[in-house]
């Protein structure tokens, strides 16, 4: 099926560019990241329909344009906050996304529900008071983005409880991965400097974004891509 064959692409392109990051060579990865997003793009696109199909190519589309704005970050303040808008689109229609997919098995667990709400609170909590003293005059814009990160894995979450195996699980493991790529990247901007920070940015991002498209899949029966 060729939108297995896009998504084997994707999968066989990240792994050049994160080797690329490995040995340095970011001037080169800098012309490839444009090039990731749009074999998920194009497999979503040539998968069979199904009633949220375009919840997520929107969602992977602001992910593509956020993903070319931020290349321009380091020449001025402006690019980072178009970049974060995008990201922030993106996440916006992800929770619609999550909120769209049909329940399947009624599995909720009030305690582990509230377990997992609770840490993700607390994670909110403790990445913007990290932040905060640091973030100046994007302190509401980094605060907004990291509710609506948040939310968009509260969703997740509550959808895992709640979705037939095995897209709930990949769609949760992307959602954490996604919020882990936020993060290192905003404490690696508003903080300390992180050692291999594009590299760790970059493939928790890869797998995130992934992770999410194969889950959406599986939970709507599109894919089948054998060692998945």
């Amino acid at each position: 099926m060729k939108n297995n064959k896009l998504l084997i692409g994707y999968l066989g392109l990240s792994i050049v560019y994160l080797l690329l990051l490995l040995v340095d060579q970011e001037s080169i990865a800098w012309f490839m990241k444009p090039l990731l997003l749009p074999f998920l793009i194009l497999g979503v696109y040539f998968s069979g329909a199904f009633s949220s199909k375009k919840y997520l190519l929107a969602a992977l589309t602001f992910s593509w344009f956020g993903d070319i704005i931020l290349l321009f970050a380091d020449r001025d303040e402006l690019f980072f906050i178009v970049g974060l808008i995008a990201f922030l689109i993106s996440h916006i229609i992800y929770i619609l996304l999550f909120n769209k997919q049909l329940r399947y098995k009624n599995r909720k667990n009030k305690a582990v529900f509230w377990i997992g709400v609770t840490t993700i609170i607390m994670y909110l909590i403790i990445m913007i008071s990290i932040l905060l003293p640091n973030l100046g005059d994007l302190t509401i814009p980094v605060f907004m983005y990291a509710l609506v990160i948040s939310t968009m894995l509260l969703f997740a979450f509550k959808g895992f409880l709640n979705w037939e195996e095995p897209g709930n699980w990949y769609i949760l493991i992307g959602a954490i991965a996604f919020v882990t790529s936020d993060s290192i990247l905003a404490f690696n901007k508003f903080y300390t400097p992180v050692v291999m920070s594009s590299f760790f940015i970059m493939i928790t991002y890869l797998i995130a974004q992934y992770l999410i498209v194969v889950g959406i899949l599986k939970l709507n029966k599109k894919n089948s891509i054998p060692f998945l």
